[in-house]
């Protein structure tokens, strides 16, 4: 919803300054089908010139997460650490390999079952049980764990990062295309100098609208789309980080009820559940 309303302020801000200020759509609106296709067409052609097929795949998939809105939330956290919490009770009152079905077959899990927001979520419910199988067979310590789950987080952030720096270079790249435009609306221009002053001045405005859209397209589009994307990404990492911190919190002997608290600390502010509500969330799930 953000979305939209952001580009409605942009939009309505920018041509409702120039209407203001007398300008002339007509203009624009004669212009605009050619320079979007010499600044739109360039832009795409060098974006498949420079991204391989996955990452134009992975940021064609991240359009509908942008328009979605996040996902994360209070009570979505809450869902979460209470599903860490009932493993880890479960695994301290009957050892580690009462989990072992839990976490072979969380589908059938009657705890996934319980907390279906994250159960249903196929990444973060592999991540929790990888490392749930990895504590439940005992051959790493606390710190082997723990670097192999910053080096899968690192991972996981470079690969979400790269749709964002695609979009990033896009929108560096835009503004360069429509000096191009504009430079080519000068050629033109300056081909036909024997014209009446009326008709130069129509032709030079054709090649600054150029200009313009590329340089409107960058900075108003395109790199806020980017910037949104990586802030979404950045989301994602610190759920991962939250689970991260939980899990190794019980493996350095922690009980359930203060690994979950590790695991709270490390939310954003404005997603972090108080202690009183995750506390009676989590008896209130028992």
């Amino acid at each position: 919803m953000l979305l939209i309303v952001g580009y409605i302020i942009v939009i309505g801000s920018v041509f409702g300054g120039y209407l203001l200020a007398g300008g002339a759509m007509g203009v624009v609106l004669r212009a605009l089908p050619i320079e979007m296709l010499i600044i739109g067409g360039g832009a795409l052609g060098a974006f498949l010139v420079t991204n391989p097929v996955s990452t134009l795949k992975a940021t064609a998939a991240s359009f509908p997460k942008l328009i979605k809105g996040s996902k994360y939330s209070k009570a979505r956290y809450m869902e979460l650490m209470a599903l860490l919490y009932d493993l880890l009770q479960k695994a301290r009152k009957e050892g580690l390999m009462a989990i072992e079905k839990d976490v072979e077959e969380p589908q059938n899990s009657p705890i996934f079952q319980k907390y279906p927001t994250i159960g249903t979520d196929h990444h973060v419910t592999e991540f929790i049980t990888d490392y749930l199988r990895m504590m439940v067979s005992g051959n790493l310590n606390a710190h082997e764990i723990e670097s192999l789950m910053d080096s899968e987080i690192e991972t996981h952030h470079q690969e979400a990062h790269k749709p964002a720096a695609a979009l990033q270079r896009l929108a560096g790249a835009l503004p360069a295309f429509g000096i191009v435009a504009a430079v080519l609306g000068v050629i033109k221009t300056m081909a036909s100098v024997g014209q009446p002053p009326a008709i130069l001045g129509g032709m030079i405005a054709t090649a600054l609208v150029g200009c313009f859209l590329g340089i409107f397209l960058s900075y108003a589009v395109v790199d806020p789309l980017a910037g949104l994307l990586e802030q979404k990404n950045d989301e994602d990492s610190k759920e991962l980080q939250c689970i991260k911190t939980t899990l190794l919190a019980s493996m350095q002997g922690y009980a359930p009820q203060v690994a979950v608290e590790f695991g709270r600390k490390v939310l954003y502010s404005n997603h972090r559940p108080s202690f009183g509500e995750l506390e009676a969330h989590v008896k209130g799930k028992k």
